[in-house]
């Protein structure tokens, strides 16, 4: 096990090379390792250890990946949390995850879940040129705990995926060998760090192979452009939205994009539209790729360099396994639809403290994804239906039954349902059908001021519909097949 993607691993060769920047700062190879020491000095002192967690509430800067190295020199676990999330929502993540040290944005309203906390501004940094002060590196083992990543479910509770070395060690490494990855290479990181995707693409993948990472914040599309042609990237990893407000950009929007090698699209489907429009207008190479975060999170990819089958997300990664099978579990012919199972390196240790679900999701060493999809004869993959509820919106996996959970809390609520409606946008977006109690006078306005209270942005329904009562099928399950088709417009 190298765990090449560890700044102290760098070759010594490498160690003046940039590793990673933001709009704030830039860090070789030596200075992460310096600053790592020193912060991970800083947490030792206030006693993480071996095997304890801390949470890390803030937006794509530098300092998120300091802190989550740091953990790691210690042999302790990073559970990064989405830093617009309501105190409520960080609360249970932290709570959850037992979070022994809170780092956040050290204002007054930054979430820390009740536990002691450090703001940003007050990490340790190196002492100019002295020698760096701090703890040496723990010896990691594979199945040391590395990451710990929230992921709802469909009983509404997050749950929190762990990820171990040996799981990052799998992935980055067949990451660098599946896309060509080299120390010429560098990275453009626009997608949230507390997504697996943003943490194995766009960070350790590309340090593993001695490149850089260019943080550059909250996506804009007016900015980016600005950025790659600032920055000249080889490559970066984003969602369909992302694509699809780059190709909505005025016509006069023409930029050099000559550095980009290729560009990855993953986290959601995507159109076959959509990849030709951003082929055809930017000069795109655009692998899409498929994975959970149970899964580390790429399990398929079509190749920068070989055939790429458009409608597709390509053949399995190197090292791992794609099964498409039965409700009995039984593999079906190529061409067929089924549930798609995957196995290998990169599939998770399982849920914290819920035994029964990872017993139920890992079934002899396969993944069961929830999701239907048919291989073709040369192993290519096509995702073409969900056997969940899951909302994918803009790249972000929403789960009805949270949103609904806090809809019932509202007194003169009956009952909830979520669904999602198709948006040209985002591809998917949140609508709410509720029942009042008898007598109940509980409004719209009232229902999404309490959701925008308890839940991030993304979650908050666009719309909520009031009924007298929700449809129901003969089994007596309320009728969310037949919800959705409601909200689909009607014929002319």
């Amino acid at each position: 096990m190298s765990l090449d993607y560890l700044p102290w691993r760098c070759p010594a060769d490498r160690r003046a090379a940039v590793a990673v920047r933001d709009d704030r700062t830039e860090l070789t190879y030596r200075q992460l390792d310096d600053w790592t020491r020193a912060v991970a000095g800083q947490l030792a002192g206030s006693g993480l250890g071996r095997g304890d967690v801390v949470a890390i509430v803030l937006p794509n800067r530098v300092e998120l990946l300091v802190v989550m190295l740091a953990a790691w020199r210690l042999g302790a676990v990073a559970t990064p949390v989405n830093p617009v999330f309501t105190e409520h929502e960080a609360r249970y993540q932290i709570e959850d995850a037992d979070a022994l040290i809170v780092v956040n944005e050290g204002l007054d309203e930054s979430p820390r879940g009740g536990r002691m906390a450090t703001g940003v501004d007050d990490l340790a940094r190196p002492s100019g040129d002295r020698p760096p002060v701090g703890p040496e590196p723990a010896d990691l083992d594979g199945s040391d705990l590395a990451l710990l990543i929230y992921t709802s479910g469909s009983t509404g509770r997050p749950k929190g995926v762990m990820l171990d070395h040996d799981n990052a060690e799998a992935m980055t490494s067949q990451m660098v060998r599946h896309f060509g990855l080299t120390s010429e290479d560098h990275c453009m990181l626009v997608l949230p760090l507390f997504h697996v995707n943003a943490i194995m693409v766009s960070v350790l993948s590309v340090w593993r192979a001695g490149g850089q990472v260019s943080v550059v914040g909250q996506f804009s599309a007016s900015r980016f452009f600005d950025d790659v042609e600032r920055l000249r990237p080889t490559y970066f990893s984003a969602v369909p939205t992302i694509y699809a407000m780059l190709v909505a950009l005025p016509e006069e929007v023409k930029p050099d994009t000559s550095s980009l090698r290729f560009v990855v699209c993953g986290a959601a489907p995507v159109s076959e539209e959509l990849l030709v429009a951003s082929n055809e207008r930017y000069g795109f190479e655009m692998v899409e790729g498929y994975g959970l975060t149970e899964g580390t999170c790429a399990s398929a990819c079509n190749p920068v360099d070989g055939v790429r089958k458009l409608g597709t997300v390509g053949p399995a990664l190197p090292g791992q396994q794609i099964r498409v099978v039965d409700e009995d579990g039984h593999p079906v012919p190529n061409g067929q639809r089924g549930e798609v199972l995957i196995a290998g390196p990169t599939v998770m240790r399982g849920y914290l403290g819920r035994p029964e679900a990872t017993a139920e999701t890992i079934v002899d060493g396969w993944l069961r994804t929830g999701d239907v999809g048919v291989l073709d004869d040369d192993g290519y993959l096509r995702i073409v239906d969900r056997v969940k509820d899951m909302i994918i919106r803009g790249g972000e996996n929403l789960y009805p039954k949270e949103i609904e959970s806090v809809l019932t809390t509202v007194d003169g609520v009956l009952e909830a349902a979520v669904v999602g409606q198709h948006d040209p946008l985002f591809g998917e977006v949140p609508v709410a059908f509720v029942s009042r109690y008898p007598g109940s006078d509980v409004d719209e306005e009232t229902l999404l001021d309490h959701c925008r209270l308890h839940l991030t942005r993304v979650k908050v329904p666009v719309a909520i519909n009031l009924v007298e009562e929700l449809p129901r099928n003969p089994v007596g399950k309320i009728d969310k097949p037949g919800l959705r088709r409601s909200l689909q417009p009607q014929p002319t």
